[in-house]
């Protein structure tokens, strides 16, 4: 194993500095919890999962980019933005709502994506 797969990291906690070498693991990790997403309407894959670690003395909350995720989806993917629109549900401009959006919005493939890793299960 070369010295960069050693020392490569998903995820650091930032208050009690525990390690995820492998997204697999965060996501398993029944200790993690997703509690929301914050979107960049201009860049999706820019946007903010957010999850509170619910580890002994800690209880961080720790992002992780939107496109650390990209490839766990693999549904339709729309070119229109319809935020604004009457089409429109708003529900990425509330980031602790993870519902799925029924809108056929570029946004709305994030939002699928929100409900795999939110379901993700625990090991």
């Amino acid at each position: 194993m070369s010295e960069t797969e050693v020392n490569r990291v998903f995820k650091k906690c930032t208050m009690c500095k525990f390690i995820w070498k492998e997204r697999n693991k965060f996501l398993g990790d029944p200790k993690i919890e997703m509690i929301g997403y914050q979107a960049d309407i201009e860049n999706l894959e820019y946007g903010l999962f957010l999850f509170n670690h619910h580890n002994e003395n800690c209880g961080s909350t720790i992002a992780v980019r939107v496109h650390q995720f990209k490839d766990l989806y693999d549904g339709p993917v729309y070119f229109q933005c319809l935020l604004g629109t009457e089409e429109c549900h708003e529900l990425c401009l509330h980031k602790n709502n993870l519902e799925p959006c029924p809108a056929k919005c570029e946004c709305s493939y994030v939002r699928e994506l929100v409900q795999t890793v939110k379901n993700w299960e625990k090991v």
